[in-house]
């Protein structure tokens, strides 16, 4: 990316644009069939051929991907290249011992950090700009993503992970930087660390946030906003489909996310039927890549619900803030965890019984999860640290009676506001 224009593509019409998508689509497609035995297997159960697709109306025809495709494949069946092609491996949180695992071709990463230096600039960043990434580094794709995308707009990146808040502070007083990449609860927390300081957070160097990995409403923009006299700004991505990236609000409307069509595909479904619905009408997102050599995904249900909009700052279409999920996935500091996942470690564990319940609440901006469990202190003890170690989020373990439920027992009890 030399610039900070918009590329030819943002300002494209709506055939042209369709017109790329087509002929990318037919490409992903035959590259899955060809190269990923398991797409084979279900685009045959299903009677479709990559052929078959001659509109992009016709994609409906083929199968979904879930979670579970990739979970039975795990860790490299899903790949779509040798592994002397892939650079990069990334995993999120899936069953415990089981993420969920990502590769990347050099043209993947290229593509990758295209399109979050797109997403950056479509947010506001200008040049010359300092980028504080305190997103988390490692398997997840938050900060990597960041960091790579920055650099490739020609920004200055501080790359600084997340946790060290006192640090974080110090850094950000000393350093001044103009943008601050991090989930939208942990800004809060930075926030209330500079009044512990007693440092004017709304006098701070930052402009932007451009804040993802965790579902946050209009209210908490509204919060950080003003707390920190900056514009913050919506990220969307996930790892299975490429990491961030995938879809940014823009500066100029701050009106949904732009999702970047040229290489993703989306729809909406209805959950329960899986028929796709109109744009406009409230349902769960899915996504077929368009250009990724390592890991195709066709049909990818994201299990996040929103809707589709027109375009309005870009020639793409955008998606709502996302409403909530269609599935039990809980979203704890930008992880992801399963009330599954818990389970498992719960019964693995001599020493506690398997009735249990998960309490989510807020300490101060952040959220806090609660196990109770019944059965004995040392094993919870083992549990608290197991919790950390498999599932990648801290959690306070409390041994206690568990209500019995009749039918379907209540795992997750949710006390954080709406």
């Amino acid at each position: 990316m030399s610039g900070f224009e918009l590329e030819p593509v943002e300002k494209a019409s709506r055939e042209e644009l369709a017109r790329l998508q087509l002929e990318r689509l037919q490409w992903s497609l035959a590259h899955a069939y060809e190269k990923v035995p398991h797409y084979r297997r279900k685009f045959d159960d299903a009677g479709v051929k990559p052929s078959d697709c001659a509109r992009l109306e016709d994609l409906r025809r083929f199968p979904f991907t879930t979670k579970a495709d990739l979970r039975e494949n795990y860790p490299f069946g899903m790949f779509a290249v040798p592994m002397d092609r892939i650079v990069r491996i990334h995993a999120s949180s899936g069953t415990t011992g089981k993420p969920t695992v990502v590769g990347y071709t050099a043209r993947d990463i290229d593509t990758w950090a295209h399109l979050m230096a797109r997403s950056m600039r479509a947010a506001g960043a200008r040049r010359g700009d300092k980028v504080h990434v305190a997103y988390g580094y490692g398997l997840f794709t938050g900060g990597l993503g960041a960091h790579y995308g920055a650099e490739r707009l020609g920004l200055a990146v501080i790359p600084l992970g997340g946790g060290m808040t006192e640090r974080q502070v110090q850094l950000m007083v000393d350093f001044k930087p103009d943008i601050i990449m991090v989930t939208p609860s942990y800004m809060l927390a930075i926030a209330d660390e500079m009044e512990r300081q007693r440092i004017d957070a709304r006098s701070s160097s930052l402009r932007l946030g451009i804040f993802g990995a965790e579902p946050w409403t209009n209210e908490m923009r509204h919060s950080i906003e003003q707390r920190l006299d900056i514009d913050a700004l919506d990220l969307y991505g996930l790892s299975e489909v490429m990491g961030p990236g995938v879809a940014q609000e823009c500066i100029e409307t701050k009106d949904g996310l732009t999702i970047w069509e040229d290489h993703f595909y989306p729809e909406i479904i209805d959950p329960q039927s899986g028929e796709p619905l109109a744009d406009g009408e409230q349902g769960e997102l899915v996504f077929t890549s368009l250009s990724k050599e390592a890991l195709p995904v066709i049909r990818y249900r994201t299990r996040d619900l929103t809707r589709l909009l027109p375009p309005s700052a870009r020639s793409m279409r955008r998606m709502e803030k996302i409403t909530g999920r269609s599935d039990d996935m809980l979203i704890v500091r930008g992880v992801n965890v399963f009330p599954s996942q818990i389970e498992e470690l719960i019964l693995k564990q001599a020493g506690l019984s398997p009735h249990y319940v998960l309490e989510l609440s807020k300490q101060g901006p952040l959220d806090h999860l609660a196990v109770i469990v019944e059965g004995d202190t040392a094993a919870a003890a083992q549990l608290q640290h197991h919790i950390k170690s498999y599932v990648g989020v801290s959690a306070e373990v409390r041994v206690g009676t568990v209500e019995r439920s009749i039918g379907k027992a209540k795992r997750v009890i949710d006390k954080r506001p709406k």
